[in-house]
């Protein structure tokens, strides 16, 4: 949190609310998203359904049989990330990975023809309310805020729901409301 306030405080400062247009030069800001949709992806299984007779990694599927696609897993292989269940958004410093479905290991939003629709609406929206969020608050676990992380355990569903409700304190940085008003 400290590197992702500091980055915004140097790009943005504090005198104006994070814009769409300040994304560019947020890389750490936009590595904790990626880091974020590795760990819990929005969709954990990507339901589609073989066209030809295929065999993958010596297995035969026969077309039109149903796939499903675990992102969840994907986003754990050790095979494409070291030390996979930590949080480190550093690791998307150093790989230049897009959330468009080009990295195989990487597909929280799937991939070619049949991905989510709404990607880049999202990814606007999702960039811009946190850093917003970061920009104007500082968090606190917890309903006292004395908690020393979130518990970020996942329970069972289709959408990986978490185990236990995210209960944070926010403790105002900035105030918004000035910053949003034109003079």
């Amino acid at each position: 949190m400290r590197k992702a306030v500091a980055e915004i405080d140097n790009v943005v400062g504090k005198d104006r609310l994070i814009q769409e247009s300040d994304m560019q030069n947020l890389p750490y800001l936009r590595a904790i998203i990626k880091e974020t949709l590795r760990l819990h992806p929005p969709v954990p299984l990507i339901p589609r359904k073989s066209k030809e007779d295929q065999t993958v990694a010596g297995y035969h599927i026969q077309a039109n049989t149903s796939i499903f696609i675990n992102t969840w897993a994907l986003g754990r292989d050790p095979n494409h990330w070291e030390n996979p269940l930590e949080f480190m958004p550093e690791r998307f410093e150093e790989k230049q990975m897009d959330v468009r479905g080009q990295h195989f290991e990487f597909l929280p939003f799937g991939s070619g023809r049949r991905m989510c629709p709404g990607i880049s609406l999202g990814l606007k929206m999702l960039h811009a309310t946190f850093g917003a969020m970061i920009q104007c608050f500082e968090w606190k676990a917890g309903e006292d805020g004395n908690l020393a992380r979130v518990d970020m355990d996942e329970g069972l569903g289709l959408s990986l729901p978490k185990a236990n409700h995210l209960v944070c304190v926010p403790v105002a940085r900035l105030d918004p409301i000035p910053m949003s008003i034109d003079h």
